[in-house]
């Protein structure tokens, strides 16, 4: 036997190396394009349930470092790369990448035509699979066929925060931005910290009236792991919100957002996962290029008539953006905080907190 079997649910077998714990990892096989940010990849919650496979041949070539981590642990269930680099090639770096996964217990494996790989999924779709250092191929696929389905989990649950934390505790006077956590990565709350926020995260199942009771001057909700569609009390929640506060929803929050304003979400075949997504505002005609990392998107039919679309994807047309016309919310499909990715869209935090400061100045 190879020391590790990547084996997907239509059968295709992968021989290649452990490069990780042993034992076996099973999970929705996807893929992200990105050349770089495989250890913020490797700690974004959105990937719960995952085997992420990076498409650029050589990874963990600049090392391990925990000052870019996205959270305080390994989210995929797995990894899948074509080369794993022996030594690290950077002043920051503490470690390899391989020794890092098995420190964190993840299972890993390289030599794998990551190619291969990525075209079947834009062929057939994301589908389950499991990496194995203890199994046959007919015993991984065997066991593949009991797998439950990535959709019918709610992943959101198993990454959420279990109690409220303040992120952090401002010295003087600012701006109060209460986090709905779906799965958020830190680099949300490093950017609303850098424009002078105090930010208290809550769990997704909070209720709307604990968000309020902490008087914020904002709600951001959060990105996430899963389908959106299971998020119903998540939902309900936001919508009380919405009419009475600024909101700002980020990925998964911008579709919980779109669930709560009527509209619907569907599942894409491959999902959006890499640094180099195009993104246009209606508005202006305004293109950037995005950092994406989601399976879903959202369906405007019974999108409330005083919505909008403001931003839309240029490779496939599915919607990046809502806003209402007349309240204070705006959603983006994309990062913002990028984290890996370009920077290309930070100011969606001062746009929020420009609404934030246009509603304070409203009411006082």
């Amino acid at each position: 036997m190879p020391e590790a079997l990547l084996v997907l649910a239509d059968g295709t077998v992968f021989e290649g190396t452990s490069i990780g714990a042993e034992g076996t990892a099973d999970g929705e096989v996807v893929f992200n394009t990105s050349m770089t940010g495989y250890q913020e990849m490797l700690t974004d919650p959105s990937y719960a349930g995952q085997l992420l496979t990076l498409t650029y041949p050589m990874i963990g070539n600049y090392g391990m470092d925990a000052r870019v981590e996205e959270s305080d642990r390994v989210q995929p269930a797995g990894l899948i790369v074509r080369e794993a680099a022996t030594f690290a090639s950077h002043i920051r770096s503490t470690g390899t990448l391989s020794a890092f996964l098995r420190s964190r217990e993840v299972v890993g494996i390289e030599g794998v035509d990551t190619r291969s790989i990525t075209r079947r999924i834009r062929r057939q779709g994301v589908m389950p699979g499991t990496i194995t250092t203890t199994e046959s191929a007919a015993e991984a696929i065997a066991r593949l066929k009991s797998f439950p389905g990535y959709d019918d989990v709610n992943w959101v649950d198993s990454v959420t925060t279990r109690a409220p934390y303040d992120w952090n505790a401002p010295s003087g006077p600012a701006r109060r931005v209460a986090l709905l956590d779906g799965g958020v990565k830190r680099n949300i709350m490093r950017s609303l910290e850098a424009r002078g926020c105090a930010v208290r995260v809550f769990p997704a199942n909070a209720a709307a009236s604990e968000l309020l009771d902490w008087h914020p001057d904002g709600v951001v909700l959060s990105p996430g792991p899963g389908d959106p569609r299971l998020l119903v009390p998540m939902v309900t929640e936001a919508r009380k919100l919405i009419g009475r506060i600024p909101i700002l929803g980020i990925c998964l929050g911008h579709q919980v957002a779109a669930q709560a304003l009527g509209a619907g979400t569907f599942k894409l075949p491959f999902g959006h996962r890499g640094g180099n997504h195009p993104v246009q505002e209606t508005a202006t005609g305004h293109v950037t290029i995005t950092a994406q990392n989601h399976g879903y998107a959202v369906d405007t039919d019974g999108l409330s008539v005083d919505a909008c679309v403001s931003h839309v994807n240029l490779n496939d047309q599915t919607v990046e953006g809502i806003a209402l016309k007349t309240e204070p919310l705006i959603t983006i499909q994309y990062h913002s905080e990028a984290c890996p990715g370009p920077l290309d869209n930070t100011d969606i935090f001062d746009r929020f907190m420009t609404m934030i400061a246009s509603v304070a100045g409203a009411i006082g």
